[in-house]
């Protein structure tokens, strides 16, 4: 580097890929959390915790996209 500067680490929020990976891991992690315990996702269906149920509730009724997404996923990231 010419002008002696470290180059800045991207943020999730900024890297479109890292992007979808932190959606597909909660909307994966959630659809689990509410099969296990579904008290826990259930009790918080409005407000800033309602991300987590409406994530359970598309992971649970688009399963077979998330799964697919998942695989693309891993095979995208195993590639780079």
């Amino acid at each position: 580097m010419a002008d002696g500067l470290l180059p800045l680490a991207q943020s999730a929020l900024f890297n479109f890929q890292s992007l979808l990976l932190v959606i597909l891991l909660l909307i994966c992690t959630c659809t689990y959390v509410r099969a296990v315990m579904p008290r826990v996702i259930d009790s918080n269906k409005s407000g800033f915790l309602g991300v987590f149920w409406m994530s359970a509730r598309i992971g649970e009724r688009l399963s077979p996209y998330v799964a697919l997404a998942c695989v693309v996923m891993a095979v995208t990231t195993l590639v780079q």
